[in-house]
């Protein structure tokens, strides 16, 4: 190796933010394995590279002691006085053995340790971008579909959307873009794997704070989510100023807002509802689209008593239990729903 080498590794520390001595030392410590493959040797051997020349250059290294058992890895304090007067027992004392013909061996395997290098120092990069952004969302390309997984591409890395965490008679066609909520990143040794979902609520979540300037302003909080993916979702929103409706500004002109969401949920139903502190207000604000008569409610136990017209019964309990289920679910209330009737019968 040498000077132009040195320069190299330089430019690509400072191209891959690897700093040159980490680099360096990588390599040297490669070289030790690379020269006992090829030299065959059970010596200790340490291996330095000239920082500013390249010039490699490969020391056996011998303990220093009074009765030499082992002359690999030994050597007397005698002979070793014979090098420097200075050495004592217990001291390591260095003997230069470079073959000749190790630089090819070297450059060969520096080169291997730089690409390896790089491609960790790449991986920690892309982990240390994504880790970050767990609980974000993430819009990729459809690559492909395998084993019911669907690999989503996202630049510089795929993403993994497992079976558990696709929505239900949602169709992945490949070459589509596609939003996805991130909802872990791990590191292993082929690099990071990322694994997004389009079940979590937090899709939603992030989908309104996309389209609704409001939320991300922080004038309009979500204060609460319930999501049966690829159906129906209810949102609880709340305004800290009096002056803004926080149902209004997620619906947005026309609708526009809340159609955005929907279309990108693939049509999935979404009930805004407006949050309260008082619960009673709250649950009846939570059965909408259905009209509440009453709402008593049991603070120690947590059950809400709700009267409806008999018309709205239907509505209010919602198709196979879904509008009442998903009430309880957002209101964190066990609800129960009667008709007007059947109270005063």
């Amino acid at each position: 190796m040498n000077i132009e080498f040195i320069e190299a590794i330089e430019q690509i520390g400072k191209e891959k933010g690897i700093s040159k001595e980490i680099l360096i030392e990588a390599i040297e410590a490669a070289l030790i394995s690379a020269y006992k493959k090829n030299f065959g040797t059970a010596q200790n051997v340490k291996v330095y590279i000239e920082r500013d020349t390249g010039e490699v250059k490969v020391f056996a290294q011998k303990s220093v002691v009074e009765n030499v058992e082992n002359e690999l890895l030994e050597i007397s304090v005698e002979e070793a006085k014979k090098y420097n007067p200075r050495y004592q027992q217990g001291d390591i004392l260095e003997i230069e053995v470079t073959p000749k013909k190790f630089g090819r061996i070297a450059a060969q395997t520096a080169k291997q340790v730089v690409v390896q290098r790089i491609k960790e120092a790449e991986r920690n990069v892309i982990y240390d971008e994504f880790s970050g952004r767990e609980s974000d969302i993430v819009t990729g390309v459809i690559q492909r579909i395998d084993k019911k997984n669907v690999y989503i591409d996202l630049g510089r890395v795929e993403a993994i959307l497992m079976p558990t965490e696709q929505t239900p008679n949602e169709e992945y066609i490949q070459g589509n873009r596609i939003k996805t909520y991130i909802l872990e990143v791990k590191k292993t040794t082929k690099g990071p794997q990322i694994f997004v979902s389009r079940t979590h609520p937090g899709l939603v979540k992030r989908l309104f704070e996309l389209e609704v300037p409001e939320i991300h302003d922080g004038i309009v909080e979500i204060k609460g989510i319930a999501r049966e993916a690829g159906s129906r979702t209810k949102i609880a929103v709340h305004s800290r100023d009096e002056n803004v409706d926080p149902v209004g500004s997620c619906v947005g002109p026309k609708g526009a807002r809340v159609q955005a969401v929907v279309d990108e949920l693939n049509g999935e139903k979404i009930d805004i509802i407006k949050w309260s502190k008082d619960p009673a207000q709250f649950i009846a604000n939570s059965l909408s689209p259905a009209k509440v008569t009453s709402v008593n409610v049991n603070e120690s136990e947590k059950i809400a008593n709700v009267v409806v017209e008999d018309y709205q019964l239907s509505l209010a309990i919602g198709k196979e239990g879904q509008n009442a289920r998903l009430a309880a679910k957002l209101t964190g209330w066990k609800i129960d729903i009667k008709s007007k009737s059947k109270i005063e019968g």
